[in-house]
């Protein structure tokens, strides 16, 4: 029998008929660097041990390890609707997926990106969405909720949560970085703070997911406020691994289902 999985949750989506976890980096079989619950499929991690990490948390969230289902994630802005599972070697690249099919798992991995959830607790429409700097600032927020209200979500009863995310204080961006953002739009300058280091800042990636959500019209938006990379003992991070010289990372996964 799986023990239960350490795992972060968040009231706005505790609602009758509806699972989800974010997944901690705990309670897996994975090894190393990737210890231990490791759920990303792209790292170089064993096969065999991301398999039944994936396994425990399908286990966990009540559905069958062959319908729980995470997207080949590119940084996009394309989220697709699905109806049932798809094989593994045939996982669709996209960075949002949306259902109102009961007990199929929707889930997406990161490792300092946003990893975020979805529901309609009255119309049974959820989703999962990666939002990295790329996806959220090309739209894959905004195609999600999109999908979800072509499967029958009203706009006002669309909850969304974001959970484990770099923080401000550990993401620090060159001059280029924050160029794009305030080409874009000058209001995008309140997302920047300076850093200790000359012509660079610091991004407040959760910051702008939320206005992101809030300018689509989310009325019921909760961050989670985990930094992933201040939080080791938890948390996979890239940049984390990057500033450590790692030769790889883990991944998390944030991971809905209608059971």
């Amino acid at each position: 029998m799986t023990k239960q999985l350490p795992v972060v949750r968040s009231r706005l989506l505790e609602t009758e008929g509806i699972a989800h976890a974010f997944f901690t980096r705990q309670g897996g079989v994975s090894t190393g660097i990737y210890a231990s619950l490791n759920g990303g499929a792209g790292s170089r991690d064993d096969a065999d041990a991301v398999a039944e990490n994936k396994r425990r948390m399908a286990v966990q969230l009540g559905v069958e390890p062959q319908r729980f289902l995470v997207p080949y994630q590119i940084h996009s802005a394309t989220s697709l609707s699905v109806h049932g599972p798809w094989p593994e070697a045939e996982r669709p690249r996209c960075d949002g997926l949306v259902t109102a099919s009961k007990d199929l798992a929707l889930g997406v991995t990161g490792a300092d990106c946003g990893i975020l959830l979805f529901c309609d607790p009255q119309a049974k429409v959820v989703a999962a969405a990666h939002a990295g700097w790329k996806g959220a600032f090309d739209g894959v927020l905004e195609a999600t909720l999109a999908g979800m209200r072509e499967a029958g979500a009203r706009q006002e009863e669309i909850r969304v949560v974001l959970g484990p995310t770099i923080a401000a204080a550990s993401y620090e961006v060159g001059p280029e970085f924050v160029a794009r953002f305030r080409t874009a739009d000058s209001a995008n300058a309140k997302f920047f703070a300076p850093s200790a280091r000359n012509g660079h800042a610091m991004f407040d990636l959760p910051a702008y997911i939320g206005a992101r959500l809030a300018q689509a019209g989310v009325k019921k938006f909760e961050n989670l406020d985990l930094d992933t990379y201040a939080d080791p003992e938890r948390f996979f991070s890239y940049r984390r691994t990057t500033h450590r010289n790692e030769p790889d990372y883990g991944r998390l996964i944030a991971a809905i289902a209608l059971v």
